[in-house]
């Protein structure tokens, strides 16, 4: 997770750099999105700290977008999902006094997104190098709520990848990945009676060490409105 944080905070720091928020004029036809989307979750810490492929449960929520212009939106998502994860079986996690805990939450997060796309997005004004297919990375801020014994209750940090794709005038499909990186390593502690995963090997822990962390996957549908009075290609 560490080296794909770097990649995207870079990327989106070097294109912030070189095009700038106001780099463009042109915007959308439409100045809002919104829709729903479903998919994908899993846990991330330490009876998981590595692999992305294991214990995936279903996620949904929906999304509402805010299109600056043709390069960056702002985006805000409300995504329920489900995540579980065990130390039993799991080479390579020993524990102290081999000690074994599983658990599993549901979590409710708020996150607010800003979004760069690689190529002007929209499936009109060509003359403008616009194209109905983007590729986007994304970053912001948000805030997760699971249940359990012990409610967690805490902000991530999200950092993702994604493509958008106008399948008609006004109708958007979208595909994205995102890892949400939290502060706290508590997680996967609903229960923090006995041996629990909130810092199990009681070591120091910095700003990202040993905090847990999920990623989802989703596929959203959105619909455009809030046409730009009468506005097509400048603001």
């Amino acid at each position: 997770m560490k080296w794909i944080s770097k990649i995207v905070v870079g990327t989106t720091l070097a294109i912030a750099l070189l095009t700038g928020t106001g780099a463009t004029a042109v915007a959308q036809e439409y100045k809002y999105e919104f829709g729903g989307a479903v998919g994908g979750a899993n846990y991330m810490g330490d009876a998981n700290p590595t692999n992305v492929f294991r214990a995936w449960n279903p996620a949904g929520g929906i999304v509402f977008r805010d299109n600056l212009n043709f390069r960056w939106a702002l985006s805000t998502g409300l995504l329920m999902g489900k995540v579980k994860g065990s130390t039993l079986n799991r080479p390579g996690n020993v524990f102290p006094n081999q000690e074994q805990a599983a658990f599993e939450r549901t979590f409710v997060e708020l996150a607010e997104h800003i979004e760069f796309n690689f190529v002007p997005y929209s499936d009109k004004y060509s003359y403008l190098n616009t194209s109905r297919i983007s590729p986007y990375i994304f970053t912001g801020l948000g805030l997760t709520v699971a249940n359990g014994n012990e409610t967690f209750f805490g902000i991530h940090v999200p950092l993702g990848l994604g493509v958008k794709y106008k399948l008609r005038n006004r109708l958007n499909l979208g595909l994205e990945w995102t890892v949400h990186q939290l502060f706290q390593d508590d997680f996967d502690a609903p229960n923090k009676s006995g041996f629990n995963l909130n810092d199990p090997y009681r070591t120091n822990s910095g700003l990202f060490k040993n905090k847990d962390g999920y990623n989802t996957v989703v596929v959203s549908i959105t619909w455009e409105f809030g046409l730009r009075d009468g506005r097509c290609a400048t603001e």
